[in-house]
C-alpha cells in the first residue's frame, strides 16, 4: 500500500473514531454551541431596538438580525474549536496518542482525523445556528447561489484555520482544563470585533484592536455576500488571515506533536 493510501485510510479512521467520540459524549459540543445561541437571542430580545437604532435600522429589529447573524456565526465556529482543543488535550494526557504511536499507522492522521472531525462539527454547529437564527427573522434574500457557496467556502477556510490554532493549543497544554483556558482567545476576540457593533461605533482608540484582527474581515465579507454590503479590501483579507493562521497552526501542531515524547 503507498503512502499516500495509507495516509488516507488511516486518517479516515481516525476521524470516523472522532465523531464516534463526539456523538457518544455531546455535552461539550452542546454547551460550546449554547454560547453564540445565548448571546444572539439576548441581543436580539434585549437589545435588538436599541442596537438596530444604533446602525441605522430605526425601531426594526430585523435589521439588527441581519448585522449580527454573520458575526455569530463565525463566533459559533471559534466556539466549537476550543472543544477541539479540549479534546486533542485529553487524548494527549491520557496515553492515547502514545498508544498510537506504538500501532503501524500513518504519524499525522490523529492529527488530520481531529481537524476534519472538528471542521465538519463546526459546519454542523454553524447550520445550527443559522437555523436559529433563520427563526427569530433573519433573511439573505438578495444572495445569489453563488454568493452562498461563496460564503459557505469561507466559513470551512475560517474553521480549518482555527481549527489548526486550536489543535495547537491543545497539544501544548498539561491537561483539558488548561486547553480550555488556552483556547478562550478564540472566544474572546470576536467579541471584540465588529460582530456586535460597527467599528466606526467604537473608541478610536480602540479602533484598530478591533479592525486589525481576523474576525473583523471575515465578518464584513461575510456580510457583503449575504446582505449585499461592501466587501471592499475585507475579502482578501480575510482569505489571507485564514490561510496564515491554517499555515502557522499546521506547523506548530505538526512541530510540537513530533517531538512531544508522549
Amino acid at each position: 500500500m503507498s503512502s499516500l493510501s495509507l495516509a488516507l485510510r488511516d486518517s479516515s479512521t481516525m476521524l470516523r473514531r472522532n465523531l464516534l467520540h463526539a456523538r457518544r459524549y455531546p455535552s461539550l459540543t452542546l454547551n460550546l454551541l449554547l454560547t453564540p445561541v445565548m448571546l444572539l437571542l439576548l441581543f436580539v430580545y434585549v437589545f435588538g431596538d436599541v442596537m438596530s437604532a444604533g446602525i441605522g435600522g430605526g425601531a426594526d429589529r430585523s435589521a439588527y438580525v441581519a448585522y449580527l447573524v454573520p458575526g455569530l456565526l463565525l463566533m459559533t465556529i471559534a466556539s466549537t474549536t476550543v472543544g477541539t482543543a479540549v479534546s486533542v488535550s485529553n487524548d494527549m494526557t491520557e496515553g492515547i496518542i502514545a498508544r498510537f504511536r506504538t500501532m503501524a499507522i500513518h504519524r499525522g492522521s490523529v492529527i488530520t482525523g481531529h481537524v476534519i472531525g472538528s471542521v465538519l462539527q463546526s459546519l454542523i454547529s454553524v447550520v445550527l445556528v443559522g437555523a436559529v437564527g433563520l427563526a427569530i427573522g433573519f433573511r439573505s434574500t438578495d444572495a445569489t447561489a453563488l454568493e452562498w457557496l461563496a460564503a459557505l467556502g469561507l466559513l470551512a477556510l475560517f474553521a480549518l484555520a482555527l481549527t489548526w490554532i486550536a489543535v495547537g493549543m491543545g497539544l501544548v497544554s498539561p491537561n483539558a482544563e488548561a486547553a480550555s483556558n488556552n483556547a478562550l482567545p478564540l472566544i474572546f476576540l470576536p467579541l471584540i470585533s465588529s460582530t456586535f457593533v460597527p467599528v466606526d461605533a467604537m473608541p478610536g482608540w480602540f479602533q484598530p484592536v478591533a479592525e486589525y484582527q481576523p474576525f473583523t474581515p471575515a465578518i464584513e465579507t461575510l456580510r457583503g455576500l449575504l446582505l449585499g454590503s461592501e466587501i471592499g479590501h475585507n475579502g482578501w483579507l480575510a482569505v489571507a488571515w485564514c490561510l496564515g493562521l491554517t499555515a502557522l497552526g499546521r506547523l506548530w501542531s505538526k512541530t510540537v506533536y513530533n517531538r512531544d515524547p508522549k
